[in-house]
């Protein structure tokens, strides 16, 4: 397995790992927390000195019961809301909810709620006879306060959430970070390893999955690595992040040390590396924001849904996410030990792939489409301008595929003229655009 490129192994993202254990358990705190700061506060302020609102016995019993009141029914609302909400990202593509974390963020404010709710409803059974727990009824006011700010910053935020543009530049804004972190440099000639550690004389032992069946999400790079060196042999990944793996999948192969053997836990060991979920994420793999964008793409362009102008915004994410792989180093890579011999091996997506991924399922679609058609020719001539020579082929392939298509599907002569033009806008733009010429290949 020949590398493109080759570096040491990056620690995994804890913000990763928090996402992928889901908002629940930081929702029950809160929930939880609710609960045990109405009995606690109450309580605790016998000892403290006497502050807050003023409010008669009577007073903080009615405030307590409304505030419980209040947000219980806000809750209920919320949970419609955010219901109706989900919905709709859902019909853009199945997989965006999870992918950008919306549904955690709505039940943390759901969470919020049913705790400021419990809050008031706990410490209204401390309220005596004697005396107003100032304290506990001021910080129940004032979780309103904060609960309105966040509920109101919520709905917000839902503008852009239920439209097409709005998802395409979420899922634009998590793949910049994503290709920043995974392709930190531009393109450079692989460096050369001081040694290679792949052993001839000996087959190779295969790895098979032992966990659950499911998608990689992330390979643990640096518990390869440290397995690779200690057992002084090479391993050779045979999936990659975003590949659906079953039960007793192979995911690897382990090649021995010269002269020596495969120690006999290793390849269970290689297996656990191997972090796999029901579904795909970010983490390390920036082809699966492609793939959300053309999703959104070609789901705008269905028949059913007839809209091409979000389709344009997906590309203008695409185009952007291309401009920036354009640059870097793709392909397989391998992960080096501290001596700068080659550990790990793990196929990943070629230049070729992504532009595949990005571009081939929206020609044929969108190319009977005037808007689409130019706002893909925009995007090839741009990218393929800004991109080295050796990537150039597979964007000025596509524009002959987008001409031959845009023929058989538009005959009349008017819109093959008018989608042979190249508009960054798809229509209505000035024609040209500021696209420069891709030059020779």
């Amino acid at each position: 397995m020949d590398v493109e490129r080759v570096r040491p192994p990056r620690a995994r993202s804890r913000g990763s790992a928090r996402f992928e254990k889901g908002g629940r358990p930081g929702s029950l705190a809160i929930i939880l927390g609710g609960a045990v700061l109405g009995w606690v506060l109450p309580n605790l302020e016998a000892h403290l000195p006497s502050t807050g609102l003023g409010f008669d016995v009577s007073t903080a019993q009615a405030a307590l019961g409304a505030i419980a009141a209040a947000m219980i029914t806000l809750a209920g609302f919320v949970l419609t809301a955010v219901t109706l909400v989900i919905q709709t990202i859902q019909a853009m593509s199945p997989r965006l909810v999870g992918a950008l974390h919306y549904f955690g963020r709505f039940l943390t404010v759901f969470a919020l709620l049913v705790g400021t709710a419990l809050y008031a409803l706990v410490a209204l059974s401390q309220v005596g006879s004697d005396e107003t727990p100032r304290l506990a009824v001021t910080f129940a006011v004032a979780l309103v306060l904060f609960d309105t700010i966040v509920v109101l910053g919520m709905l917000a935020s839902l503008r852009s959430v239920v439209t097409g543009g709005g998802l395409s530049r979420a899922v634009g804004d998590r793949l910049h970070h994503v290709v920043e972190a995974v392709y930190p440099t531009p393109r450079e000639p692989a460096a050369l390893p001081r040694s290679d550690s792949r052993a001839v004389d000996r087959p190779p032992v295969d790895v098979h999955f032992r966990g659950r069946p499911g998608t990689v999400r992330s390979l643990d790079e640096e518990e390869l690595v440290r397995l690779a060196a200690h057992a002084g042999c090479t391993i050779e990944m045979t999936v990659t992040v975003g590949d659906f793996v079953g039960t007793e999948a192979r995911v690897a192969r382990i090649l021995a040390p010269r002269g020596g053997d495969v120690p006999q836990d290793l390849p269970s060991l290689v297996s656990g590396a191997v972090r796999c979920g029901p579904t795909r994420t970010f983490e390390q793999d920036p082809a699966y924001g492609v793939r959300l964008l053309a999703d959104i793409a070609i789901r705008a362009l269905s028949p059913a849904v007839n809209d091409p102008t979000t389709a344009v915004q997906a590309l203008d994410q695409i185009e952007d996410a291309l401009l920036k792989l354009s640059g870097r180093a793709l392909g397989t890579f391998g992960l080096v030990d501290d001596a700068g011999a080659i550990r790990v091996r793990c196929p990943a997506p070629s230049w070729r792939d992504l532009v595949a991924l990005g571009l081939d399922e929206i020609l044929l679609y969108g190319a009977a489409n005037p808007q689409v058609a130019r706002r893909v020719r925009a995007l090839a001539e741009r990218t393929a301008a800004h991109a080295p020579a050796v990537r150039r082929p597979p964007l000025l392939e596509r524009l002959v595929v987008l001409d031959r298509l845009t023929r058989r599907a538009a005959p009349d002569p008017h819109f093959q003229a008018l989608a042979g033009v190249a508009d960054p806008q798809g229509l209505g733009g000035p024609t040209g655009g500021g696209v420069l010429p891709p030059g020779p290949a």
